[in-house]
């Protein structure tokens, strides 16, 4: 009778964790800086719904993928740029079929304290401020469309004293914010996330001037919480909030 009770006991217990929080798992993320804010907020409705647990790493894309490929343990890489999650995929550090555009990104030139909304080219031109920050373009595709930007304008060379490069598109907007630069390029979305009295009138940058921001993210480690995290990033819920954050879909 005892061993009977034992055995109801434990198919009990098993039965319990099939519908139990046991069953939740990580989603280690790694996140271009540019749109990290933003995936915070919707990991948090993700993880209200699903169960799971979503840990973000930032930082600039090129620099991300190094990590990645040198074998940090991320589940998923979200990109500022198309060439990146491709490029692990070919060498079979990313799951194939995987790879989706999550947003196209959009570029502005801002200041706290210029009016840039009208005849910005002139400005740059004219170069009378100290400093003009931007994302490193060998490591940010945010940086490399402010170097092709630069570079139509005739500007890359001229400009090269002035510049104040940061690590990734965060950073770039840190030294603007904290005054080291009067003007730098940010992502739109950065700009949207500014409080009013900071806001500026920004140059919105129009999209001919540079290569598309293509972002795509995809699967590193296959999991059932990744799989989970990556659909719910493909629902209305998601791109409706990515549109209204000031990004494009395809």
């Amino acid at each position: 009778m005892k061993s009977k009770t034992r055995g109801l006991s434990l198919l009990f217990a098993v039965l319990c964790s099939l519908s139990s929080p046991l069953f939740a798992d990580e989603v280690k993320v790694a996140v271009a800086s540019n749109f990290a804010p933003l995936l915070k907020q919707l990991a948090a409705g993700f993880e209200k719904t699903s169960g799971h647990t979503v840990v973000l790493s930032s930082g600039a894309t090129g620099r991300l993928y190094t990590q990645i490929a040198n074998g940090a343990p991320f589940d998923v890489f979200f990109a500022a740029d198309n060439e990146k999650p491709e490029q692990l995929v070919n060498e079979k550090k990313a799951v194939a079929g995987t790879v989706f555009t999550y947003a196209i990104g959009k570029l502005v030139l801002w200041s706290p304290a210029l009016n840039l909304s009208m005849n910005a080219d002139a400005t740059l031109k004219q170069a009378t401020f100290n400093h003009l920050a931007l994302a490193n373009p060998k490591l940010a595709p945010y940086g490399a469309a402010a170097q092709q930007v630069l570079t139509k304008l005739q500007l890359w060379d001229a400009l090269q004293n002035k510049l104040v490069l940061g690590e990734n598109i965060a950073q770039a907007l840190q030294f603007v914010d904290s005054g080291n630069a009067e003007l730098g390029f940010i992502a739109l979305a950065q700009w949207q996330e500014l409080p009013a009295d900071k806001r500026g009138k920004p140059w919105l940058i129009p999209p001919e001037m540079h290569a598309p921001i293509t972002q795509d993210a995809v699967i590193l480690h296959d999991s059932t919480a990744a799989r989970a995290f990556m659909t719910f990033m493909q629902s209305s819920t998601a791109t409706i909030a990515i549109q209204q954050a000031g990004y494009s879909l395809p």
